[in-house]
């Protein structure tokens, strides 16, 4: 793929880890931290980083776009984006504003990656009523897509005021780059095609080949639609060191401890090594290991999916913020050149499309 430009980029959600003495950091160090880790990120020539909105106390970060201001104004390069903003108890317009600003002082590095979220919380916090899931996405997807035309709006819905010849500022020199985040609905697929707007699969369980099919039916999509082709990126969570047992040995706990906490409020069975071994092995979802382990697996999944962007979720609960700058490093000097080395006979075709 030689004419295909290939990003590796990181996603974070901001999770709260812990210090040498092994207690909690506060929202307020773990906050500065993201921004250090953007500004590495940043240094070691990754291409995108990502931070994810939630409103619980297991992560920091519950205004991404002003954590990602701060990081704008110590990067030069790097594409600075959410993960996911959480469009369904959000207002259209304010992500508008907000993002449009983020380009402003980042010189056009903004992204939005919009989503329904995994969580709730931000639900009843902001008076939205659940069994409006639906429609308020939907909606709100809809809006958003006419104000990145930068026009007057017109609109009008069941979820919010209506707009009559709104315009709304300040408009950006080149337009927004706007994502959806799709966990696997084929619907959400067909509905980002829709729109037009670039697509981000979360695996974050299983094997990427198993998404096959999603990254198929979204450019058969924009075929029928008469639209152009679009990126795909996959979002996966991993974790980087010098050999496989020492990435495994630092990730394992935090990897648990969020599961476990997680899993007690869904109902899922207690997080163990053995299951963490499998997820991190050919056929699970996380990308955990040396820096040829990590590029073969990130590899092995641009084939079969196709994508030319792959963002990998750091920092799971207790991993510390010196070993997850020693992974960021690891990951753009020995990771990312490593993984277009391995992709760099690989015929192009306008994306990796068709390689199997």
């Amino acid at each position: 793929m030689a004419d295909q430009t290939i990003e590796l980029g990181l996603d974070t959600f901001g999770d709260i880890s812990r210090g040498p003495d092994g207690t909690l950091l506060s929202d307020a160090q773990t906050i500065r931290n993201v921004v250090d880790q953007a500004v590495l990120a940043d240094e070691v020539g990754l291409s995108f980083f990502g931070v994810g909105e939630h409103h619980r106390k297991d992560f920091a970060v519950t205004s991404p776009e002003i954590v990602l201001a701060a990081a704008a104004a110590r990067t030069k390069n790097i594409h600075l984006g959410t993960a996911v903003t959480v469009l369904s108890s959000d207002d259209p317009v304010r992500v508008y504003e907000r993002f449009a600003t983020l380009d402003a002082v980042s010189n056009g590095r903004a992204e939005v990656i919009l989503g329904r979220g995994s969580f709730i919380e931000s639900f009843p916090l902001f008076g939205y009523d659940l069994s409006d899931y639906e429609q308020l996405f939907e909606e709100k997807l809809e809006l958003f897509s006419l104000l990145l035309d930068e026009k007057p709006v017109t609109w009008a819905g069941r979820t919010r005021a209506a707009l009559t010849d709104a315009d709304v500022y300040p408009k950006t020199e080149n337009g927004l780059t706007a994502w959806v985040g799709v966990g696997g609905s084929p619907e959400s697929v067909v509905r980002t095609a829709r729109y037009g707007y670039g697509l981000v699969l979360a695996i974050i369980g299983g094997s990427a080949a198993r998404f096959r099919p999603y990254a198929d039916l979204y450019r058969r999509s924009l075929a029928e639609l008469g639209k152009p082709q679009m990126p795909i990126s996959v979002h996966s969570p991993g974790h980087v060191a010098e050999t496989d047992e020492q990435a495994w040995d630092e990730a394992f706990e935090g990897v648990a401890e969020l599961n476990n906490t997680i899993g007690r409020e869904r109902g899922w069975p207690e997080y163990n090594r053995m299951r963490f071994q499998h997820d991190v092995g050919p056929e699970g979802s996380m990308y955990v290991g040396s820096p040829e382990t990590v590029a073969r697996k990130i590899a092995t999944t641009m084939r079969a999916l196709g994508n030319s962007r792959f963002q990998m979720k750091i920092a799971s609960g207790s991993i510390s913020h010196d070993r997850l700058l020693s992974s960021i490093e690891l990951y753009g000097t020995r990771v990312r050149p490593l993984v277009e080395e391995m992709l760099a006979d690989v015929p192009s075709d306008g994306d990796l499309a068709g390689i199997r």
